[in-house]
């Protein structure tokens, strides 16, 4: 019988899945600046690095915007754990953004 080793860096047998989390802005726009830093703060406070975040400026990637169906900046999509959620303004309103993402505070 043949014993793998554990890998001493791997995690433990119940890994958080990471959330995965797309954010549309138009560029430096003050609704779309205060939606980054209220996202960072956010994922800081409760993600830690448990999360991969893609920023897409649609002034820059229009035909982007455009096939993700995204007519409103700032916006914020979950795309995974499912059930995806979209959060569209300035994700002020902490409460809303958590719920769209799964988390109970």
């Amino acid at each position: 019988m043949v014993r793998k080793k554990k890998d001493p860096g791997a995690s433990g047998p119940v890994a958080a899945t990471a959330v995965v989390m797309v954010l549309y802005i138009t560029d430096s726009g003050p609704n779309s600046v205060r939606a980054v830093a209220n996202l960072e703060a956010i994922c800081k406070e409760h993600l830690q690095d448990n999360f991969r975040l893609e920023i897409i400026d649609v002034l820059q990637y229009p035909l982007r915007a455009l096939a993700d169906g995204i007519v409103v900046t700032p916006s914020l999509a979950k795309l995974f754990p499912l059930p995806t959620a979209t959060v569209v303004g300035n994700l002020s309103d902490k409460s809303d953004v958590l719920r769209a993402l799964g988390i109970v505070e």
